[in-house]
């Protein structure tokens, strides 16, 4: 059954669409503040149907990335308290929240160029800085939250990640899709186990 396989031709012919870059850009800056889709959903397959244009993909998930995410910090700096907590509890990402202001506390600003390359949201962390710079709860320095800091080390965490991705399809080139495709369906029935022995653990561990 070749699911993946038709998934994966799907999103390269949709990353081959003339608003392609009109998708990324706005997939982009709604991740950083509430969207669930991450950014390399698109990504990915835009580098891998045109391998050239990898780099200037990336410059715009980057630049779109950090406008959403100023977005969300500011969303956490006026809004979390009166409307998301009760949210955030209903969409179990208070324990997330919890551990993202222990990492901040841990590594100061500079734990978003960590986040980028961990499966924690970007959102919680756009959100959760926001709040620490309008509760000074953290036990870190105040210029660490200020706006411009944040945009500065946002801008160096996510455009790395990003980058990279960029980096490492465009030398694969239509190489590396053939074989991506090739292999799809086994790497994706194997991502699906994984998910539901991950599930299963965690229901049994939970009791």
């Amino acid at each position: 059954m070749k699911l993946f396989e038709k998934i994966y031709d799907k999103c390269i012919e949709l990353a081959r669409h003339r608003y392609a870059v009109w998708f990324l850009t706005g997939n982009s800056f709604i991740e950083s503040i509430f969207w669930p889709i991450p950014v390399d959903i698109m990504l990915a397959p835009m580098c891998l149907a045109k391998p050239e244009k990898s780099y200037r993909y990336a410059f715009y998930a980057t630049v779109s990335s950090v406008v959403g995410a100023v977005a969300g910090y500011y969303v956490g700096y006026y809004l979390y308290e009166l409307y998301l907590a009760g949210l955030f509890d209903t969409l179990g990402w208070t324990d997330t929240f919890s551990k993202v202001q222990e990492y901040l506390t841990r590594f100061g600003i500079f734990f978003i160029v960590i986040g980028s390359f961990t499966p924690v949201p970007y959102k919680v962390v756009a959100i959760c800085c926001g709040l620490a710079a309008a509760n000074h709860n953290l036990n870190i320095p105040s210029w660490q939250l200020q706006i411009w800091m944040f945009i500065l080390v946002s801008m160096l965490g996510r455009g790395a990640r990003f980058y990279l991705i960029a980096m490492l399809l465009k030398l694969g080139g239509s190489r590396l899709a053939q074989k991506i495709r090739k292999y799809i369906d086994l790497i994706g029935w194997l991502t699906v186990a994984a998910v539901l022995i991950g599930i299963v653990w965690y229901s049994v561990s939970g009791n």
